[in-house]
């Protein structure tokens, strides 16, 4: 068992009090707290499946990047387990940093909505789109769920914990 190496915790984002400024809030500080959990990970075991499912911490990252293209972007997935896999060339420098990437490129999307009850624009899509208050929401479940898997993933990796 790795050698617990504790990380100061970092608070819930203390935000403005409009709805749009509260859900962009916790969404940026969960997108923070999963790629800190990811960066400086050692290799192999990032990639390395720890549970049974076979998710790994790098595949968790990975599948964020489409989840934020599919729902902000409008870019279609295919194939959903697959997203899970990071390519066996990519490091974690590459995905964290397309990662961050694929979030500038959502949040300048975000930018421009300012009715939060008006559909998301997803030019490309056909159908409709869902609210951009579902939009918000639906992120951060996502993104908050994934960085619990990766809480754990890392800890296994080398005992680091905290957000």
């Amino acid at each position: 068992m790795p050698t617990a190496s504790r990380r100061r915790d970092t608070p819930p984002p203390r935000t403005a009090n409009s709805e749009a400024e509260v859900l962009r809030g916790f969404l940026d500080y969960l997108r923070a707290s999963i790629a800190t959990k990811v960066e400086g990970a050692a290799e192999p075991q990032v990639r390395t499946p720890a549970v049974p499912s076979g998710t790994s911490l790098l595949g968790l990252l990975n599948h964020l990047i489409a989840v934020e293209s599919a729902t902000f972007l409008g870019e279609k997935v295919t194939d959903w387990q697959a997203t899970l896999q990071p390519a066996p060339q990519d490091s974690v420098s590459d995905v964290v940093t397309r990662y961050q990437a694929t979030v500038d490129r959502a949040n300048k999307v975000l930018d421009e909505c300012t009715d939060l009850g008006a559909p998301l624009p997803r030019p490309g899509r056909s159908g409709p789109s869902p609210s951009v208050r579902w939009a918000l929401t639906h992120m951060i479940e996502e993104t908050g769920r994934h960085a619990g898997h990766a809480d754990i993933l890392r800890e296994l990796i080398d005992g680091t914990t905290g957000r």
